[in-house]
């Protein structure tokens, strides 16, 4: 089986290489007469094309918990905190949800060849670590405008992936975020490592869930305080959804 999924991974790589290539091509020379919106979609074709072929030949299944607690309207605002276990959930959230979304990442990501180059023109909020007053301040500016447009600013407040069955620290910046914008924050649990583990190269068929919390209001909070509650949610919600994961933790108690 080992032999099996290895294979299996191979090939889902070389399909990912093959077909990010002409696309991001694609992106770069179609950029200058499309609008913002366009390009995003255009892109996140590309990105249910990875998530298809990943259902297609790794035998990875997408289900999701709690649609129903997506804010509805064009232009409602949200700020997504995310359970980071794998690269997997990058390439699923644009493919799962009915808004743009914005991730904020470093911007060493958008000199990788192709991939970044399709990236540089998405509109997004890539931040320089190294100045991190100035880079929080680009965040809020770019994250306020992306949020009256209708785009979801999605964050992984653990700031890496994070094992199967462990947990990161959980940072405030998508809080602060939330509270200077207005807008509320989505907590989603996200069990990916059940498949894709994170620094692996070999995958394994399954099922991961992605659960959607109601949202939290922002108003009238305090980041570590809003960023305790969502990280309670969280912890809870993915020991509900991968037990085994935190059976040893059981143990204990």
């Amino acid at each position: 089986m080992i032999v099996i999924n290895f294979l299996r991974s191979v090939l889902h790589l070389l399909f990912m290489a093959v077909t990010v290539i002409p696309w991001a091509l694609a992106v770069v020379v179609a950029a200058p007469f499309l609008n913002s919106t366009q390009i995003y979609w255009m892109c996140a074709r590309w990105l249910k094309l990875a998530v298809d072929g990943g259902t297609l030949i790794l035998g990875i299944r997408n289900h999701v918990i709690g649609y129903d607690n997506l804010l509805v309207g064009s232009t409602a605002p949200a700020v997504l905190l995310l359970k980071h276990q794998s690269t997997w959930e990058t390439f699923s959230m644009p493919a799962l949800m009915p808004h743009p979304l914005a991730y904020v990442f470093k911007k060493e990501l958008l000199y990788v060849p192709f991939f970044g180059w399709a990236m540089s023109r998405m509109d997004m909020i890539h931040i320089d670590r190294s100045k991190r007053a100035q880079a929080f301040n680009k965040v809020v500016e770019q994250g306020q405008r992306l949020l009256n447009q209708g785009t979801w600013v999605i964050m992984f407040p653990e700031g890496t992936r994070i094992a199967r069955g462990q947990k990161g620290q959980y940072k405030s910046g998508g809080t602060r975020l939330a509270i200077a914008t207005g807008a509320p924050v989505i907590p989603i649990a996200v069990t990916s490592a059940k498949c894709w583990p994170r620094k692996a190269f070999i995958k394994t068929p399954g099922v991961v869930e992605f659960s959607i919390g109601k949202p939290i209001s922002s108003m009238g909070r305090e980041p570590d305080e809003l960023m305790r509650e969502v990280e309670a949610w969280i912890e809870a919600e993915m020991r509900r959804l991968d037990p085994s994961a935190y059976a040893s933790e059981a143990a204990k108690a």
